[in-house]
């Protein structure tokens, strides 16, 4: 496939068959559009918790905080657009939850029609994916505009958890303490805890721990950086604490997994 091509792939394929890769809380490089087919589950997004399920559409801009965790039923599919291609794509991250079945058809029949073109791999193809990016995002311009989907008001919690999200996504290897975040948001640590629970059901603390368990999870199965150095640039005080945090979060050392993810990828 041709760099910075738009790309479709299965939620499956997203996670490239490691869950973790999707229900850690995680930003990307890349925006997606996530359309969910099957299934129900839990998203995390602009710092609050969503219950989701069939027939929603899930707006993530690059560098957005999210998680998305549908169980291994949960079936969808995701428009890959790299960051910087001609896509218009909303500013904010948004769910849709879509209830008209001609927007639905609409939708799953782009999404379609993008996925053989993809496979056909014919002459211009980035220019015809780019063309079907296009047109998904006017669906999605489109629905965004319709009143049933107008934002919802968001309280002081969800607020705060929101621009305490951006930093975890802008700041997760400066070696900065949820207190650290705390004191730049202008709150207490209590007070960032709290609201961060109320919005999203999980503690600052932990939402700063899964970013970087994520990091060094990826760090670790998809480079050959040497653990030491991953804990280094992860602001980790030794090797020695890094590998303690890693058997803590997955049970496994980063050798350990290093050598699982090899194994998983030439089974796959």
């Amino acid at each position: 496939m041709v760099q910075n091509t738009l790309k479709i792939l299965t939620l499956a394929q997203l996670s490239q068959g490691q869950e973790w890769r999707l229900t850690l809380a995680h930003d990307r490089p890349e925006h997606l559009i996530i359309w969910i087919t099957r299934g129900q589950g839990r998203l995390l997004l602009h710092g609050k918790r969503h219950g989701i399920g069939t027939h929603n559409a899930i707006i993530v801009p690059a560098r957005e905080l999210f998680a998305l965790d549908l169980g291994k039923q949960g079936i969808g599919q995701a428009l890959v657009i790299p960051d910087g291609t001609d896509v218009t794509m909303p500013e904010m991250p948004r769910l849709l939850r879509i209830r008209d079945a001609a927007a639905m058809n609409e939708l799953t029949t782009l999404l379609e029609a993008a996925g053989r073109e993809q496979s056909a791999a014919r002459a211009l193809v980035a220019r015809s994916m780019d063309a079907y990016g296009t047109l998904i995002s006017v669906w999605v311009q489109r629905q965004l505009g319709r009143e049933e989907h107008a934002p919802a008001r968001r309280n002081a919690a969800a607020r705060l958890s929101a621009a305490y999200c951006a930093r975890v996504t802008a700041h997760f290897a400066d070696t900065l303490t949820m207190a650290d975040h705390a004191q730049a948001l202008g709150v207490t640590a209590t007070h960032l805890t709290r609201a961060c629970k109320a919005a999203t059901g999980k503690t600052a603390a932990d939402l700063l721990t899964e970013r970087i368990l994520y990091e060094a999870r990826s760090l670790l199965v998809t480079t050959k950086v040497p653990a030491q150095d991953i804990a280094r640039h992860l602001g980790f005080g030794s090797a020695a604490y890094f590998t303690r945090f890693m058997q803590h979060h997955t049970n496994a050392t980063p050798t350990a997994l290093r050598k699982a993810s090899a194994s998983l990828s030439q089974v796959a």
